[in-house]
C-alpha cells in the first residue's frame, strides 16, 4: 500500500514544529512535507484584509503542493481561510482549512459559542466560519467575538509573557459567558496548557490537534 502524503501550507515557520509533533504521534506512517511563506499573513495585517493578489498566492501555494504529491493540503493559517475554500474548488485532492474541524467541534459542543483572537484579520474569518458550520449542521448559535487588542504586537515584539497573559486573561472573562470557546488562532493554543484546571471550566478549542487529528481519521479510509 502506498504511503500517504500530507502537504502543509504556513504562513509562519514557528508553526513548521507544532505541526510536525502533532503528526509524528498521530500520522507516525504519512510523508509529510512543508511549505512556508510569511509575506502571506504579513501581507493581511499590512492590508487589514486577504486581498485578492494574496489570495491568488496561496492558491498557487496549495497548487504547488499538489504537484509535490500530496495526497491531502492542510493550511494552517485562519486569516486566509476564504482562500482556501477557492483553492479546494480548484485542487484535484482534499484541501482542509486548519480551523473547519475545530468549528464542527464547537457548534455540536454548545449553542453560546465565543471566538477569540489576537488579530482582527482572524477573529473576522473565523467567526464567520462557525456561523456557516452552524449553518450547515442546521443549528442556531450564539456567537461572542472576543479582540484581545495588543496581544499580537506583544508577541512579535518579543514579549510572549505579555501576550500569554492578555490572552488568558480573556479566556478566563469569556469562560463565565459562553459554553464552549474558539481559539482563532493556533499561536494562542500554548497558553490553555498554562492554565490551571480550576480555570478550564469550559471546553477551549484550539485547531492544530484537531485538524491532524481529523486528517488521521480522513486518510486512514
Amino acid at each position: 500500500m502506498k504511503t500517504k502524503t500530507l502537504g502543509l501550507v504556513h504562513t509562519s515557520a514557528t508553526l513548521v514544529p507544532v505541526f510536525q509533533q502533532l503528526c509524528s504521534v498521530h500520522l507516525p506512517n504519512v510523508n509529510v512535507f512543508n511549505i512556508v511563506d510569511d509575506s502571506l499573513i504579513k501581507d493581511v495585517i499590512a492590508r487589514n484584509e486577504l486581498t485578492k493578489l494574496t489570495a491568488r498566492r496561496v492558491v498557487d501555494h496549495v497548487g504547488s503542493a499538489a504537484l509535490a504529491g500530496a495526497d491531502y493540503i492542510l493550511v494552517t493559517c485562519s486569516s486566509i481561510g476564504a482562500a482556501v475554500e477557492a483553492a479546494a474548488e480548484l485542487t484535484g485532492v482534499p484541501v482542509l482549512r486548519v480551523d473547519q474541524p475545530m468549528a464542527d467541534l464547537a457548534v455540536q459542543s454548545g449553542k453560546k459559542i465565543g471566538v477569540i483572537a489576537t488579530l482582527p484579520t482572524t477573529l473576522g474569518p473565523t467567526s464567520d466560519l462557525v456561523k456557516r458550520r452552524a449553518a450547515v449542521a442546521g443549528k442556531e448559535i450564539e456567537l461572542t467575538a472576543k479582540l484581545c487588542e495588543g496581544a499580537f504586537e506583544a508577541l512579535m515584539g518579543g514579549n510572549p509573557e505579555k501576550h500569554d497573559e492578555m490572552v488568558a486573561t480573556a479566556l478566563k472573562e469569556l469562560s463565565t459567558q459562553v459554553d464552549v470557546i474558539v481559539l482563532a488562532q493556533a499561536s494562542m493554543s500554548r497558553v490553555v496548557d498554562g492554565l490551571q484546571e480550576s480555570e478550564r471550566k469550559i471546553p477551549i478549542l484550539a485547531s492544530p490537534a484537531l485538524a491532524i487529528q481529523h486528517i488521521s481519521t480522513l486518510l486512514k479510509d
